[in-house]
């Protein structure tokens, strides 16, 4: 049985920084995640993606940000069981937790942190006839390597985020791109919009709104696209590649089954203190957990694991005095009483 100080099931952003925030309370951490590697959707759907909310980081690539993560945590030598999901959950008399896997594997800690992301997923697929025919075959869901699209046709179809920010990257990228949205308005960030608008002017988007691809054509790879506009004939656009980006439908899977107040398919939880779910000792954090006032951003997640490993250690040491202190060192104390580099600035907590 694998034994910790806090078991966190969700190797994405969150939970990798909680490595971090428990490390300097000297609070050691495990992670459990259904994905082969570290890094959630950061690493499996989008490693090539900027982001732009970084703090510090203009821009910062998904899989740039998880290596700058999981470089940031190794001082703290975190355990991970990865290619598993979190299974079940026991509660023990003495009020820690065994959780175990689908493959059997148990882990044994007084602390639970749910940084599950957006649960287990699928692409929502638009409801185009043959779509599933040409699946891998110029039909693609998500991005995970922009190179497929040099100098080939794009055909971009959403109107979040993810669709507004691949028009955009992929312009320096692909011979041409088209951004088809059913709406006019779009619902991604605003800066983004205004750039879309201005490679249009700029003529290196084609930008058709509002309209929706009805039709895939294609003899074994997709050629082309039937696109259909409101008081007009439907028509032909030309492509090798189409990528609908209507985000993913999300499922918490079983963790849903563990007695955790469920509201929209997240956990709720006492955002007013520590992140704490309806169960002492087990806490959600990131985009798996809602509030009032609730934002899905990294930034978000990374400011609730800082407070939830506050919290732990409370929970952890209830007779122990704890102090917080900034400062600058050139290392940190490893569990081992070693010295081990770490970043130029940290958080030091003395006991």
């Amino acid at each position: 049985m694998i034994k910790t100080d806090i078991l966190i099931i969700g190797a994405g952003p969150t939970g990798l920084f909680t490595v971090f925030e428990a490390g300097l309370l000297k609070l050691k951490c495990h992670l459990i995640d259904a994905l082969p590697q570290a890094g959630g959707q950061c690493s499996e759907i989008y490693p090539k993606k900027p982001i732009y909310d970084i703090p510090a980081f203009p821009e910062v690539l998904a899989g740039d940000l998880v290596d700058n993560l999981m470089e940031q945590i190794k001082p703290f030598e975190p355990g991970f069981t990865l290619g598993e999901r979190a299974e079940t959950i026991e509660k023990l008399e003495d009020e820690t937790f065994v959780v175990t896997t689908n493959k059997g594997t148990k882990h044994h800690a007084p602390i639970v942190a749910i940084a599950g992301g957006l649960g287990s997923f699928e692409p929502r697929k638009p409801p185009i006839p043959t779509i599933t025919d040409f699946e891998d075959k110029g039909v693609e869901y998500m991005i995970r390597e922009p190179e497929v699209y040099r100098d080939k046709k794009v055909v971009i179809a959403g109107g979040g985020d993810s669709a507004l920010d691949w028009a955009i990257f992929l312009t320096d990228v692909a011979s041409s791109v088209t951004l088809i949205h059913r709406r006019n308005e779009f619902r991604g960030a605003l800066d983004s919009v205004e750039k879309v608008q201005d490679l249009k002017n700029n003529g290196k988007i084609t930008l058709i709104t509002p309209a929706e691809v009805t039709a895939i054509i294609g003899d074994g790879h997709v050629s082309g696209v039937t696109i259909s506009e409101k008081d007009k004939e439907p028509y032909i656009v030309e492509t090798d590649h189409f990528i609908p980006l209507f985000g993913l439908s999300p499922k918490l899977g079983p963790i849903a089954d563990w007695g955790l107040e469920i509201e929209k398919n997240a956990i709720k939880v006492n955002n007013a203190l520590d992140y704490q779910t309806n169960i002492p000792g087990i806490y959600a954090i990131g985009d798996v957990n809602t509030y009032p006032g609730k934002l899905k951003l990294i930034l978000c997640g990374f400011h609730e694991a800082t407070l939830m490993c506050q919290s732990a250690y409370k929970r952890i040491f209830p007779d122990k005095k704890y102090v917080m202190k900034y400062t600058t060192v050139g290392g940190v104390e490893g569990f081992d009483g070693s010295k081990k580099e770490a970043p130029k600035a940290v958080v030091k907590a003395i006991n």
